[in-house]
């Protein structure tokens, strides 16, 4: 099914330095203005390259050489930079709301709420993926002793973590809510917990802690070219726009997710009125990693240098605006 927004104009690429992109995403419901895209692109200017590992996988893949620019985890992308990765770097931002993660064990296990997690095996999906990020968040707003943090496992992908909490190998792993929803639904596994923001909208109120960083932004490779960066933010950012207006929401929106994804139109529903795309894809904000690095140094997923965060490290100012 076929979105296309009015305001669009299709990118040109004869110019100097342009190259086709190689474009890293995860198949989730919130990559939906860039799938319109991609339908209306038909790989003339770029080409999609499913990342089923996660941003994890993607910050790989950037490392390889293998794609060019992704859309994938604020945390995981800020927290591999802090750490000394230099493959990549944020050029722009997607979504404007915290993710709602959901905490996820086996149909069977014998845990039953977060405090049960204590010192147990967390599935993840890479060292450094959201899903270990978001564990180590959790753990520090659970404030939970050092002999209680949690140990990990690197299952690599949804189906192998989904595996390993049935299996008993771990206790949980964390994921986006509504992308395991269906599984909930069907019985393959339970949710025991949510990390959210806005905890009055989530069921598991005691257990809830917060995620406070905007939940997606968007990166790409050192040695790509410039242009096409710029091209292809400008391309997207329609698509962007349409996607998140009043209008597309009643039903453009829930008919196109429901039909790509087979997700429940009420669950369509519900994460639609609870997530928010940016207006202006190519700019960064120095507040957000800034805010986000101050929280994962406490989580101590990173560790701050004596002469302070430079934020060179994290930005291609080349391409974006930082502000």
């Amino acid at each position: 099914m076929s979105f296309i927004p009015s305001s669009w104009v299709p990118p040109c690429y004869d110019g100097p330095g342009m190259t086709k992109l190689r474009v890293g995403w995860h198949r989730e419901h919130f990559l939906s203005p860039l799938l319109q895209f991609a339908e209306k692109d038909a790989g003339s200017t770029f080409e999609l390259v499913e990342c089923p590992g996660g941003t994890g996988e993607m910050q790989v893949k950037l490392k390889n050489g293998e794609i060019d620019i992704c859309v994938a985890l604020t945390d995981a992308l800020i927290a591999g930079l802090a750490n000394g990765l230099d493959s990549y770097k944020l050029v722009g931002r997607y979504i404007a709301s915290p993710l709602r993660w959901a905490i996820i064990t086996g149909k069977e296990s014998k845990y039953n709420s977060v405090d049960d997690l204590k010192g147990t095996t967390f599935g993840i999906s890479r060292q450094g993926s959201g899903s270990q990020v978001m564990a180590s968040v959790l753990s520090m707003n659970q404030g939970w002793t050092a002999d209680q943090q949690p140990k990990f496992k690197i299952n690599g992908q949804f189906k192998p973590l989904r595996d390993s909490v049935n299996s008993g190998e771990t206790s949980c792993f964390l994921w986006e809510w509504f992308t395991t929803k269906p599984y909930v639904d069907s019985g393959e596994v339970r949710f025991i917990g949510s990390v959210y923001s806005e905890q009055e909208d989530c069921p598991f109120q005691p257990d809830d802690t917060q995620a406070p960083w905007p939940c997606w932004s968007i990166a790409a490779a050192e040695n790509s070219s410039t242009s096409s960066l710029s091209s292809f933010l400008s391309s997207l950012e329609p698509f962007v726009t349409h996607f998140n207006s009043p209008k597309a929401r009643e039903k453009d929106d829930v008919d196109f997710v429901v039909d790509y994804f087979n997700h429940q139109r009420e669950d369509v529903i519900e994460w639609l009125a609870s997530v928010k795309w940016e207006e202006g894809l190519a700019q960064v904000e120095e507040k957000v990693i800034r805010d986000t690095l101050d929280t994962l140094e406490k989580a101590g997923v990173v560790k701050r240098p004596e002469a302070g965060w430079d934020m060179s490290t994290f930005v291609n100012a080349d391409v974006c605006k930082v502000h």
